[in-house]
Formats: structure tokens, C-alpha cells, sequence
């Protein structure tokens, strides 16, 4: 550490700090009062991936997370610098990843003088963040890091915002006044009650067409394995919310991915673990699910329980030690699922793909989306991380793309944020170096932060962009005002004028070779794919209202 007759400056404090608890990674943009902050990091060893967009940087952050399992850090300036940073925040809050950011912020002493970018930032935070606190003083520093990261990551996780003054990062102290917190310190693991364990196996003891409901918080608390154990134990069918898939492969013999919706109307008993009864599974509410249908509900936020619907065992616990005992329980308990409820699920699961596959090995132009979902399947590795954004290209990707490995999918989620495909693909290529990175977006959303293709670029990050360009926001035969784009955009002319590679493909049959020259480049790739312009996928809708539009000619 630097010291000299003044102290030691905050800056460097902070960046310590944040070395001891373990961070590899940062993405920031330079600027006052920061930049010192960014200067010391790299000092210490973090790798600091200077971005083009604040909004990039902590979208960066939010898929790095989801890829490393550990909380992203992103840094930003003061003022509108800052302000950059709320959407990535609102996106990690509503999708309850890890995540801390940073903004610099107007001097402590010049509050209230209209100063330079003065206005309260740590106001505008707080609404969309596990936690959020302004550091007053110098050698509190070190301290406030520690506490964001610890309530990042305790309970349900979520995104973290420290306000940094610049007088307290650039203030100096005397190093032997400064606590250190020890850094890197794990979380304690809510246990479930031995009574609502019991209370589970006896409604599981006479289900009928149990199914499992797995969510996000069986990623955070690493109990993929133990949520495999279950299944296979007792043979229930599983299925995952978009934010966990992978979690057990996708190909496993308890997977049912195109019987869902019949699975979750006809089943007796639903085991929810991990995620919320929110929008995305309807809130638990019929007709998505039987009214009658008995559930038990398994996570680590107790206010979760009997939240939008009335829950008949509710255990207030860590996914993975819950999993465990339920599964030893399960087992003395001798439980196990019909052959006939899994059959029926897997026939219709079949013949769902089978409806689908005649458009995904299509030869039909312009390309059907699922032809172009196809050959990203046919292309990537098993733990291949792959980002999907869009309207109809999350559809599409939802729809056909499976996920073999847990942490390897990125999506908008909860917050149905457009534009974070390339820079969640940015922060996974960081986490995971040496695997592929594929993003599969739409048009509308590939532009939103086209910008992080320079810093892909600048920093060796060689992702591949597959644009699914419908020419326009929306799929469908619509007149919707604002829909279409056209075709006449050179997407992929964009990324080779600042150091990519680029393609433009119109038929199918050139897709597996664009892949094959993209991945064989070595850069930040894209491959801009002309498809059905009115193509539209057949999942379930989880939007709350719609954005197409009906006119008459009357």
C-alpha cells in the first residue's frame, strides 16, 4: 500500500479492499471522481474493462454474475455518468442477482451549493437495490465495500450502490486507523424446520403428477446437484423459469421442456424452489395451474411465501440444505412418480418438438427464425454461455435452444429489458475466458448497445452476435406505429468498421459456414441474418399487456 507523510488516499483504500474480497473483474468508464479507483484496482490485480456506455458496464456486470456466481462491480463517474448505471441496477433487482455498483458523486463539503453534478444519487438507488449507502467518511471505506458485498449476497440476492463523494476518495488518513474487514467471507445457509419437511412428504406421498418448478435461487445457492438428487430420486418431472435453466442438463430423462404448460395445469402438486410467484408463472393462478392444485414452496425469502397466492407448506430456507433433507425424507419415505404421468408428458413433449422441427430444419427463404435457433444449436459446445434478446428472438431462443449447463444462459428477465444481449455476453466471455459466447438477438435490441463492440474488441473478447433481423421491434402482421426498421441496415458492416468481424446471411444453408468464419476470426463477431419478417414464436406470452397493434381500414 502507498503511503507517505499525507496517508493513504481513499481511493486506493477502497481498491484494496475490494481486491481482499475477491474481485477479478471491473467494468467502468473513466472519470471524476473515480478514476483513481480504476488506476489502483488494476494496481492490485483486477482487471478493469474500460466500456462505452455506463448502461454497458452494468449490464456487464449483471452477466458476468450470472456466469461466475459471484457479484459483479461496476464503476461509474458522477452525475449523469451514474445515472447510466439505474437501468442495469432495476434489471438486477427485479431479477435478484449480485451485483455491486459504484458512482462517484459531488464533494461532501459542497452539498447543498449547486455544485458541479450535485444532485442526490443515493435517493435515485435506493428504490432499486437490496441496499444502498453513501460513505461519509475517508476511512470507512474499506468497511462500506465489505457491506455492500455482504448484503448483496446474503438472502435473496440483489444489486448493492455505494455513493463515493470525492472528497472521501481522495481524502488521506493515517493507514494504522483504517479496519479492514476480512474479505471473501461466505453467507450462512437458512435450515428448513424438521415439522414442514414432514409436512412436505405427505402431500408428495399421495401425488399424483407431482412436477418441480425450480428457479434462480437454486443457481445462487449452488444446489443444482442436490435439486438432481430430488428428481431422480423421486421422479418427478422438472421444469426451470428462464433465469435457471441448466441447472440439471436439459436433456435429462425428467425433462419435459414443450409439455409445460399441460404439466403445470394437470399437475396435483407443484414443488416451487427458488423463484418467485410472480409473472412468469402466472402468479400461480389458474387456469396456468389446476385451482385445487396443492403446493409447497421452498425459499430462502420468507416474505415470498403465500405471496400472490396461498401456499400449503411454506419452509423458509436455503435451496440446497432444503433439497438435501427433502430428499433423504423423500427417500425413507419410499416416494416415487407413475410411469404414466411421465409418459404422458413425454409424448406430448415429442410431439411438440416435432411441430417445431419442420420450421427449424427449414430450407424455406427469407429464414425462418427457428432455422437460425437451429444451427446456434448444431455450432456451440454443450457449456457453450449463450445471450438472448429481443421480442420474437427470446421467443424463438426459448422456444428451441436448450441449456445444458447451469449459469450458461442470460436473458432480460423479470424486467423484460431490451439491449442487454452483447453486453451480458461481454461480462459471461470476461467471466468464462476460453468458452464460446454466443448472443442471439433481434435487430431492435443489437443496436440499443452496439457501442460494447469496441471494447469487446479492445480487450480480446471474441463473442458472436447472431442477428435474428426481422426489419423490425415486433414480429407479426401488424401496422403497429414504430414497428418496422427495414433491412437496409449494415449491422454487421457496423461491427468490421471498428475492429469485428462481420457477415450478412440470406440463405440457411450459408449459416453453419458464417458460424464456422465468425468463431475462426478470433473477434467480436456478427453475423446479420435476414428472416421471416412476420415469423412468430408459439411460447407463452409473459408479458403483461401487448405490443401489437390491430387497425381497421374503416
Amino acid at each position: 500500500m502507498t503511503a507517505n507523510a499525507d496517508g493513504v488516499q481513499g481511493s486506493e483504500l477502497l481498491a484494496k479492499q475490494m481486491r481482499d474480497e475477491g474481485v477479478e473483474d471491473l467494468f467502468y468508464i473513466m472519470g471524476g471522481p473515480i478514476i483513481e479507483v480504476a488506476g489502483f484496482a488494476a494496481d492490485y490485480g483486477i482487471r478493469t474493462i474500460d466500456c462505452r456506455h455506463e448502461q454497458g458496464a452494468s449490464f456487464a456486470a449483471h452477466g458476468y454474475a450470472r456466469v461466475k456466481r459471484e457479484p459483479g462491480v461496476c464503476l461509474a463517474a458522477s452525475g449523469p455518468a451514474t445515472t447510466n448505471l439505474l437501468t442495469g441496477l432495476a434489471n438486477a433487482y427485479l431479477d435478484c442477482v449480485p451485483m455491486i455498483a459504484l458512482g462517484g458523486a459531488a464533494a461532501l463539503r459542497a452539498h447543498d451549493t449547486d455544485a458541479f453534478q450535485e444532485y442526490d444519487q443515493l435517493s435515485m438507488a435506493k428504490p432499486v437495490t437490496r441496499w444502498a449507502g453513501r460513505v461519509n467518511h475517508t476511512d470507512r471505506l474499506p468497511e462500506y465495500f465489505n457491506m455492500a458485498r455482504r448484503k448483496a449476497i446474503s438472502g435473496k440476492p440483489g444489486p448493492t450502490y455505494l455513493d463515493l463523494p470525492g472528497d472521501v476518495l481522495y481524502g488521506r488518513v493515517d493507514q494504522s486507523s483504517v479496519w479492514f474487514p476480512p474479505g471473501g467471507k461466505g453467507i450462512s445457509r437458512p435450515y428448513p424446520g424438521d415439522e414442514e419437511i414432514k409436512e412436505a412428504i405427505s402431500i408428495l406421498k399421495k401425488a399424483e403428477r407431482p412436477v418441480v418448478i425450480a428457479g434462480s435461487g437454486v443457481f445462487w445457492s449452488d444446489a443444482g446437484e442436490q435439486l438432481r438428487q430430488f428428481v431422480e430420486s423421486t421422479q418427478i418431472p422438472f421444469f426451470t423459469t428462464p433465469q435457471s435453466r441448466g441447472i440439471i442438463p436439459e436433456d435429462h430423462d425428467l425433462a419435459y421442456l414443450g409439455a409445460r404448460g399441460q404439466a403445470f395445469r394437470d399437475a396435483d402438486v407443484i414443488v416451487v424452489v427458488g423463484t418467485r410467484f410472480n409473472f412468469i408463472i402466472s402468479f400461480g393462478h389458474a387456469p396456468r395451474f389446476a385451482p385445487d392444485v396443492k403446493v409447497i414452496h421452498i425459499d430462502i425469502d420468507a416474505t415470498e411465501l403465500g405471496h400472490n397466492r396461498p401456499v400449503d407448506v411454506a419452509i423458509a430456507a436455503d435451496a440446497r440444505v432444503a433439497l438435501s433433507k427433502l430428499t433423504t425424507a423423500a427417500e425413507e419415505a419410499g416416494i416415487t412418480t407413475s410411469d404414466s404421468w411421465r409418459a404422458q408428458l413425454a409424448e406430448l413433449d415429442d410431439r411438440k418438438r416435432e411441430q417445431s422441427r419442420m420450421m427449424a430444419e427449414s430450407d424455406q427463404s427469407p429464414i425462418h427464425p427457428l432455422r437460425v435457433a437451429e444451427e446456434i444449436v448444431n455450432f456451440v459446445d454443450r457449456d457453450a454461455i449463450i445471450s438472448v434478446d429481443g421480442m420474437e428472438t427470446l421467443n424463438f431462443g426459448r422456444q428451441w435452444i436448450p441449456s445444458f449447463v447451469e449459469g450458461a444462459r442470460l436473458n432480460s428477465g423479470p424486467n423484460g429489458c431490451m439491449g442487454v444481449g452483447i453486453p451480458f455476453a461481454m461480462g459471461a466471455q470476461v467471466a468464462a475466458p476460453g468458452r464460446q459466447v454466443v448472443a442471439f438477438v433481434g435487430d431492435g435490441s443489437f443496436f440499443m448497445n452496439i457501442q460494447e463492440f469496441d471494447t469487446m474488441v479492445r480487450h480480446n473478447l471474441p463473442v458472436i452476435a447472431v442477428v435474428s433481423n426481422n426489419g423490425g421491434w415486433t414480429g407479426g402482421e401488424n401496422t403497429t406505429p414504430g414497428r418496422s426498421l427495414g433491412f437496409n441496415q449494415q449491422y454487421h458492416k457496423v461491427v468490421e468498421a471498428i475492429g469485428g468481424y462481420g457477415e450478412l446471411v440470406t440463405d440457411p444453408n450459408d449459416l453453419p459456414g458464417a458460424l464456422e468464419r465468425a468463431a475462426e476470426s478470433g473477434k467480436p463477431a456478427c453475423i446479420n441474418v435476414h428472416v421471416e419478417e412476420h415469423a412468430r414464436a408459439t411460447t407463452v406470452a409473459f408479458g403483461g399487456y401487448s405490443t401489437m397493434m390491430s387497425r381497421s381500414d374503416a
